[in-house]
């Protein structure tokens, strides 16, 4: 292993012991965000060598159920995810993965970045579920990693406009120098008002948009700033409830579309790294070592930073 990022979840594991029905009952490593470099290969493995550097696609789906059969692995009910109970994660020295879910990455993409391919992957796959396409205005709400990768990803798909939503003006500020177009600093109660004010700001209504901040607050907000016709994709986790405006939804046809992890993402997700359609180097905030894991994941804690890297790889010291 060599690069790990810490993820929300591994931290609400940490201090909570579960996220909904995912209960740690055993003890179990964490981290999920990663890549590194092939040291042994199994049996029959052809398209990775020995010294081969490789982002790590944390979710091994069984490959023979209905779902995966037809394309939407991501919703294999036998999925062997990282770091999800009852499964551990790959934070550590040396990790054993499947050889076909391990994408080899070219020279001019880091080890950073590699590992950032997961949370980059989460919005790829949301800014798809969102239909977001060449010329589109888009609407995102939170400018947390999440929030961050569905910026980056929209513009890479051909986004025009690209408006985030958010209670810190500090985090917007980074969501602007990744490319967001527009930004509000949310300041009223009323989704109605904030409604109004994304449509102000961006001189239209927004074609489509990723929730991404789990606040019961923008799903609100979204479906009554969207034009009717949109798609919204829901990828933030809040609170297991939550109240939705369902009447203007139905009235606006907007389509409500839950977005859960992705699929066939890393492929396109090196493409755009590769080319420098795509820049996630500005989300990394602080670096660790494997033997400050603990600091770390204080740091992680703290919300102080954005995205926090562990480096695996021993100390030649």
């Amino acid at each position: 292993m060599r690069k790990i990022g810490i993820c929300g979840s591994d931290v609400h594991y940490w201090v909570s012991g579960s996220i909904g029905p995912f209960v740690v009952k055993d003890p179990m490593l964490l981290g999920h965000e990663c890549s590194g470099v092939v040291s042994k290969l199994g049996q029959g493995v052809t398209h990775l060598k020995v010294g081969d550097r490789v982002a790590i696609e944390p979710g091994v789906p069984c490959r023979r159920c209905e779902l995966c059969k037809g394309g939407r692995y991501n919703l294999c009910p036998d999925v062997f995810f990282l770091a999800t109970p009852p499964d551990s994660g790959a934070l550590a020295r040396y990790h054993v993965h499947a050889a076909d879910f391990c994408y080899k990455l070219p020279d001019n993409v880091s080890f950073e970045e590699g590992a950032l391919i997961e949370p980059l992957s989460v919005g790829i796959h949301a800014c798809r579920r969102a239909n977001v396409s060449m010329g589109k205005k888009v609407l995102v709400c939170g400018s947390g990693p999440i929030g961050l990768s569905a910026v980056v990803s929209a513009r890479a798909m051909g986004a025009s406009e690209v408006i985030v939503t958010d209670i810190s003006e500090e985090r917007l500020a980074l969501a602007r120098k990744m490319g967001a177009t527009k930004s509000l600093t949310i300041a009223t109660k009323d989704p109605a008002e904030a409604a109004q004010q994304v449509r102000d700001i961006l001189g239209a209504m927004p074609d489509c948009a990723v929730e991404a901040s789990g606040a019961n607050f923008s799903v609100h907000m979204a479906i009554r700033a969207l034009k009717p016709g949109s798609a919204f994709a829901v990828v933030g986790h809040g609170p297991n409830e939550i109240q939705v405006p369902i009447v203007e939804a139905i009235a606006h046809e907007i389509d409500i579309r839950g977005s859960f992890r992705y699929m066939n993402t890393w492929p396109a997700a090196i493409e755009m790294l590769t080319s420098g359609a795509i820049n996630v180097k500005p989300m990394i905030s602080h670096y660790f070592t494997l033997e400050q894991t603990l600091d770390a994941f204080e740091m992680a804690k703290s919300g102080k930073g954005v995205k926090v890297i562990i480096d695996c790889e021993k100390s030649a010291a």
